[in-house]
């Protein structure tokens, strides 16, 4: 349904009152189409709010609304049907950037990026993101054009000029991934490229952070399996560390603020956040902060005019927000009196302490985010839109993170979404797996795919098995060489679990996942036949040993050569793991009925994986349904396709795990 994007309310209605359930649950698209409002952001001052609208036709909006008024606004652009625009950036208070994606290539690249005046004037082309732009220079000098695809944006500036930073990316002759990059201003009116600082840089550069002034200080590189922080002084490049990758003494730097450096490093056996000493060159003794049981997973906000660190929004086993500065503690108290139903993040200009207004995000596992400006002096709320307005908390399930102990003893987190409404008995289930698999899967906030599920009458188990990040280095490591074996074994023994609970029916639970959660799909269905009943997969490596041979695999040299053989093994020296836990290779053990989609223009898990499974498994299983899309990569990115897959996978599970008998 398309939404006005000129509709604002005196306060969010649709947190505070009462929500009339309707007959039936939201159809698949009130859940999987694009955001009706997206991407919010305050002006540096706080003098004008931004945000991406979609429009009728399809089409996506950049809107700047009067913070002091916001029936006063102006479309700065709108896109095509075959656009959408992913990031919005302040770059003045009179000025504004923008980044948009061509709907039509689905390589990462391929982004353009713009700039215009609040008043919809003076829009500039900095960087284009076709690969075939050549960059126009007359001897040695570059004309004012737009850049190539190999430059994006990389920050705002702070000093209210018209410039930008970018980062420029460095190819190897070897594969596909950068192998280093440069930060540069650039000015958005003339599109003139100037230099952040002088002289040469650490090798292999992936990362950097920049100071108050937006000079780059520190940069981040990963070579041969090690990770190196070095900071840079007035003399040169001082190395901060170096280590393994993937061991305890890892030392993240996250932000620089109050002249110090902000780094994540091992306490107790979890991440937590440091100060690093500049000036001494020591990390703190204790940490700043530390939550036990999780490792430190959060942002600051900074006051851009001082570079004070005013506060941290954290996760834990839900969102919070750490306080420093006590008037921003008050406004939080105080937004958070006003919406006690919902997850209050607050967002502040540039110029935090000066500016009259906050961004407000509100959310929580049954409502998606809302949107809001809090005017300070008065303490009223304004509504700004949301991201999926039809979607009704009454009618989305209640999620909780829950720990249970695997077979080996292991504490494993898991959320758990139950369908709303009172449970006559035990329900059917699916075990919803993460992809990565080294990452952390999942939080407490709205989860399309979990509520999606949980709406039509599924209890939902969302388990960090071992080797997710997020919960300690030794769950993290567990994890290590575990494909197939501990990790899969995981799975089952929360589905186990969430029989012993009451919430699921033995003889109905299901696997679903992508990427890595469509392998470990595959693999618990020919591990334990008798317990799951069904299975949905998308984008799943179907063979361990294809994601190290696979030309057209986007996997660079490095993850290759080092990353993955410790992660997941190595292709000689552990040949006949990944012989065992190779799903392609023990595609007769499948019986059970299987939905595989794939995009045929995934470079994560190339076509190759899905397709050689298919031809394996329907030799001896006639209950297979495969879906290709012929526009997407790893996921769906167009709406008209996230919402026929999900419509798709709804009418599989109906039949095969909500009807079985």
């Amino acid at each position: 349904m398309s939404r006005s994007p000129f509709r604002y309310t005196p306060l969010l209605l649709s947190l505070l009152l009462p929500c009339v359930a309707r007959a039936a649950a939201p159809d698949a698209a009130a859940f999987f189409q694009e955001p009706q409002t997206s991407h919010v952001a305050l002006s540096p001052k706080g003098g004008h709010v931004a945000k991406v609208m979609m429009l009728p036709g399809g089409v996506s909006g950049l809107v700047v609304h009067d913070t002091a008024d916001l029936g006063k606004f102006k479309v700065i652009i709108k896109t095509s049907n075959t656009e959408a625009i992913t990031a919005v950036h302040w770059v003045n208070e009179k000025r504004i950037g923008f980044t948009v994606k061509n709907l039509r290539i689905e390589f990462d690249g391929n982004q353009d990026e713009l700039a215009a005046d609040v008043d919809g004037s003076n829009v500039v082309h900095l960087i284009s993101g076709n690969w075939e732009h050549q960059q126009e220079v007359t001897g040695s000098m570059i004309k004012t054009h737009k850049l190539t695809a190999d430059y994006a944006f990389y920050d705002v500036t702070h000093d209210g000029s018209d410039d930008i930073l970018v980062e420029r990316y460095h190819w190897n002759a070897v594969d596909s991934t950068p192998e280093s990059s440069r930060l540069y201003r650039l000015n958005t009116r003339t599109a003139q490229l100037s230099s952040t600082f002088e002289g040469p840089q650490p090798e292999t550069v992936g990362d950097w952070l920049t100071d108050i002034h937006d000079a780059p200080r520190v940069a981040i590189s990963v070579r041969q399996g090690r990770c190196i922080s070095s900071y840079r002084k007035d003399t040169g490049w001082t190395e901060l560390s170096n280590g393994n990758c993937q061991q305890d003494t890892r030392f993240t730097p996250m932000f620089l603020a109050d002249d110090a450096l902000y780094v994540r490093a091992s306490h107790q056996g979890y991440g937590a956040l440091f100060r690093y000493d500049l000036k001494t060159m020591k990390l703190a003794d204790q940490p700043f902060i530390s939550v036990p049981g999780f490792d430190f997973n959060g942002t600051p906000e900074l006051d851009g005019a001082s570079g004070k660190l005013l506060g941290i929004h954290m996760q834990t086993d839900a969102g919070t927000t750490y306080w420093l500065h006590p008037a921003l503690k008050a406004d939080q108290a105080r937004i958070d009196a006003a919406l006690p139903a919902t997850t209050n993040t607050v967002r502040c200009a540039q110029d935090c302490l000066a500016a009259p207004v906050l961004l407000v995000v509100a959310s929580s596992d049954r409502q998606p985010d809302q949107y809001a400006i809090y005017t300070r002096a008065t303490g009223q709320l304004a509504g700004l839109g949301g991201a999926h307005p039809d979607i009704e908390p009454r009618q989305m399930g209640q999620r909780d993170l829950h720990r249970y102990k695997a077979r080996d003893g292991r504490d494993i987190p898991a959320y758990v979404t139950l369908p709303p409404g009172k449970a006559d008995g035990p329900r059917p289930a699916v075990v919803l797996v993460h992809g990565g698999p080294y990452v952390r899967g999942g939080y407490w906030d709205w989860d399309a795919e979990a509520q999606f599920l949980a709406s039509r009458g599924y209890v939902v188990i969302q388990p960090d098995y071992r080797g997710s990040t997020g919960f300690g280095y030794e769950h993290f490591k567990a994890g290590w060489k575990q494909w197939g074996a501990a990790m899969q074994d995981d799975l089952t023994d929360a589905a186990r679990w969430a029989v012993k609970q009451g919430w699921a029916d033995p003889r109905r639970i299901g696997l679903m996942g992508a990427s890595y959660g469509g392998y470990a799909t595959l693999m618990g269905l020919i591990k334990e036949p008798g317990l799951f009943r069904c299975g949905v997969e998308w984008a799943g490596v179907t063979d361990i040993g294809l994601m190290f041979s696979t030309p057209q695999s986007d996997a660079s040299e490095e993850s290759l050569n080092y990353g993955m053989r410790t992660l997941v093994g190595d292709p000689q020296a552990d040949a006949a793991l990944f012989r065992a836990n190779s799903p392609l290779l023990r595609a007769a053990e499948l019986k059970q009925p299987l939905l595989m989609a794939h995009g045929l223009e995934d470079r994560r898990v190339p076509q190759v994986h899905a397709d050689s499974f298919r031809d394996a498994v329907k030799a001896h299983n006639p209950n297979v349904r495969y879906i290709t899309y012929n526009n997407e990569g790893h996921g769906w990115r167009h709406e008209e396709n996230r919402i026929d897959f999900w419509k798709q996978a709804e009418a599989f599970l109906d039949l095969n795990l909500a009807q079985a008998k």
